[in-house]
């Protein structure tokens, strides 16, 4: 039976994927249950009926579609009592190539965890009426700043290559405790991996992978504003080296220590802000600069 227009899901592109592993299931629909236990059967019942849940290629499932070991599934994350954010985001510019956003804190890039609609992703695509948009790199949900997204399909891997070869400058400041023992301009460079909790990345012995390099802006008071330049792209590179020196981000819940787990303290933001990006065109060869018009 066609599926109604009103039920299509949405572009394959925000989709999640799972491959389905090995058991004695009947059906998609019992594999998924038994995966996700925190999802009930009646909900993942009421997203196959709204188109919710794709073969590889984006057709949608029938709610009695056979398990496959191995099955490549897509499926859209969605959160019940989602929280609202109250702050929003700013577009710097937009053309039928790019778009730049100018994210605040504690509103997510992608949807994740506990946050679908209330992402940057999911308000400019309602914002520009845009479902195509996607973003080229991200930044965490605390730290506010400059989030670049490919708004062409067409032209989206010309800009992709722009920050798999390196080739996007991107400038960060951070207000962190003083650090008058060491002279800077200086370069950071270590081995970081996935710690504990899971969310959480550390330092250990071996080959470098991340690098950064840090400047001081301001050295008024006992906190200094730093400018830092990610020259890798390593989750939490900037929060994990400057705690690493021993002056972790102001209000940093992650590190050097786990915080005890909270709701969001909206009065209390990641002292962390991604300040600018500049590149070349990739399709006209122009220079191209943006700035954050945000403060930390």
């Amino acid at each position: 039976m066609p599926i109604d227009a009103e039920l299509r899901a949405p572009p394959l592109s925000h989709a999640s994927t799972l491959r389905l592993p090995p058991g004695a299931w009947a059906t998609v629909l019992d594999c998924l249950c038994a995966h996700f236990p925190g999802i009930d059967r009646v909900e993942w019942r009421d997203r196959f009926a709204r188109a919710r849940v794709l073969d590889a290629a984006g057709v949608p499932l029938t709610i009695d579609a056979a398990y496959r070991n191995g099955l490549t599934i897509r499926y859209f994350r969605e959160v019940a009592d989602e929280p609202r954010i109250p702050f929003e985001a700013s577009i710097i510019h937009v053309d039928k190539e790019i778009v730049i956003a100018d994210k605040p804190h504690f509103l997510a890039v992608m949807p994740a965890g506990r946050f679908v609609e209330e992402t940057l992703l999911r308000r400019l695509m309602r914002q520009l009426d845009n479902p195509h948009l996607v973003p080229l790199h991200r930044i965490d949900r605390g730290t506010a700043g400059l989030v670049m997204f490919s708004a062409n399909p067409a032209t989206r891997s010309r800009y992709q290559a722009l920050f798999r070869q390196q080739c996007i400058e991107k400038n960060y400041e951070a207000l962190a405790p003083a650090l008058p023992e060491l002279s800077f301009p200086l370069h950071l460079r270590s081995r970081i991996v996935g710690g504990e909790p899971f969310f959480r990345m550390q330092e250990e012995p071996g080959a470098s992978n991340s690098e950064t390099r840090i400047g001081v802006i301001d050295r008024g008071g006992r906190s200094w504003r730093y400018a830092l330049q990610p020259v890798s792209g390593r989750k939490h590179q900037l929060r994990v080296h400057m705690a690493s020196l021993g002056a972790p981000i102001l209000n940093d819940p992650l590190y050097p220590q786990l915080a005890e787990a909270a709701t969001d303290d909206y009065t209390s933001p990641l002292k962390l802000l991604a300040r600018s990006l500049a590149f070349v065109d990739p399709l006209d060869g122009r220079s191209r600069q943006f700035k954050s018009l945000l403060d930390i």
